[in-house]
């Protein structure tokens, strides 16, 4: 695309527009399935807790099965391996709605199939972000990643207030039956790319090896290490709206379905706006403060959440954690990606993925049995105050490391 705007470089490449079409639509459907699933979770249950516990089901696959996922990703053809997730993805969403349509939905059918969405989400992720690299390259990756969590935080938007409405309207299964369809739309985008994502050359070692290799070198650099510090425990402490959200839509703001999906639009909104302002820099690579900062702000404006009380004020608040956390997580997803020599560049985005992705099991469980037993403005101050002093003992232990 000649006279392609500086902001939207990465658009340049042909098999990138057809990526960001098909996940633009299939993540409208993914957003839509989580705010169904959270309150056809609630409506069978009633429990913070159990609401808590789908969370660390679905997410808890990355704790155990990153590594392997990711160095597998090295050793195939990534775009194979994305339309085998995303098939599997699309199986289960369609499964869920099948149940709640025909009224036999129970919870652990929604645990089971949370399991199953976790393990292929597992392989997915760590694939997806290696080959947007080897699409766009390292020149244009973070221009890439930023118009992709553009995309991401707009569908965010979009699907959470439909949801809202349909699932108010209809019941949860519309929610499913959409997300499940949606899925053609990037199966029909990656089989029409050109680009393989072929695997990296490498030296003849074992598939434990390798992983060794990758765990080595992510320990071994400095700034690669602090990024992975800071991306776990924020998202251990912070990053758990999944479960914070719907509690203060029900519990604290007395809100159903509807102001539940608005709340979450609100997040989608402030995290499209971070995603457009890094676009807009069009920096090659962030400092580091671009990591810090965004950390600190999210964890400030997560522990005001526990203080508010009405449907504007959570709104706002919302829509400040949602720019901070994109500004956070874009950053983070840079520096790795752009250090990460590119033939170890699937192992580090798996590990990546478990730091970020696998804390959320933990921090599910955490924010939701808190949440159960004292209250939820408790869970949102203890992890807005985790976050924060979590965030200051490790910028100030990398900089005694120098």
């Amino acid at each position: 695309m000649t006279g392609t705007p500086r902001a939207l470089r990465a658009l340049a490449h042909r098999d990138f527009r057809l990526f960001m079409v098909g996940q633009l639509i299939s993540l409208i459907g993914t957003w839509m399935q989580s705010v169904g699933q959270a309150w056809l979770v609630l409506e069978l249950t009633g429990s913070p807790f159990r609401l808590g516990m789908i969370g660390t089901l679905q997410f808890s696959p990355m704790l155990f099965l990153s590594f392997p996922a990711g160095a597998i990703s090295d050793r195939v053809h990534k775009r194979r391996l994305i339309v085998g997730t995303q098939t599997v993805l699309m199986l289960q969403a369609l499964a869920l709605a099948t149940l709640v349509w025909s009224g036999h939905v129970q919870y652990w059918h929604v645990a089971i199939l949370a399991t199953i969405y976790g393990i292929a989400n597992t392989f997915d992720m760590p694939a997806r972000q290696a080959y947007v690299a080897d699409v766009v390259g390292k020149e244009d990756l973070m221009n890439a990643i930023a118009l992709n969590s553009a995309m991401f935080n707009g569908a965010r938007v979009v699907g959470p207030a439909v949801a809202g409405l349909l699932v108010a309207r209809w019941g949860a299964a519309v929610a499913f039956f959409v997300n499940g369809l949606s899925f053609m739309a990037v199966i029909i985008a990656l089989l029409a790319m050109r680009h393989e994502g072929p695997p990296r050359p490498r030296a003849s070692q074992s598939l434990v090896a390798e992983i060794v290799e990758g765990v080595r070198y992510a320990v071994g650099t400095h700034r690669v290490a602090l990024v992975l510090g800071l991306l776990l425990t924020v998202s251990l402490f912070v990053i758990n709206y999944n479960v914070l959200v719907p509690l203060i839509a029900r519990d604290v703001l007395g809100e159903g379905a509807h102001g539940f999906g608005l709340l979450m639009a609100a997040l989608g909104v402030g995290a499209l706006t971070g995603a457009v302002v890094i676009a807009a820099l069009s920096l090659s690579r962030p400092p580091l403060l671009m990591v810090v900062v965004p950390a600190l702000v999210v964890s400030v404006a997560t522990l005001a959440l526990g203080g508010a009380r009405h449907f504007g004020q959570a709104a706002a608040l919302l829509s400040i954690i949602g720019l901070s956390q994109i500004l956070f997580m874009t950053s983070c997803n840079t520096t790795v990606q752009i250090i990460v020599p590119d033939e170890l560049r699937g192992r580090m985005m798996s590990l990546y993925a478990m730091v970020f992705v696998g804390m959320t099991p933990i921090g599910s469980f955490l924010v939701g049995t808190i949440a159960e037993r004292f209250g939820v403005a408790t869970a949102c101050v203890a992890g807005g105050a985790g976050g924060v002093l979590s965030v200051l003992v490790l910028t100030a232990a990398a900089r005694r490391r120098g």
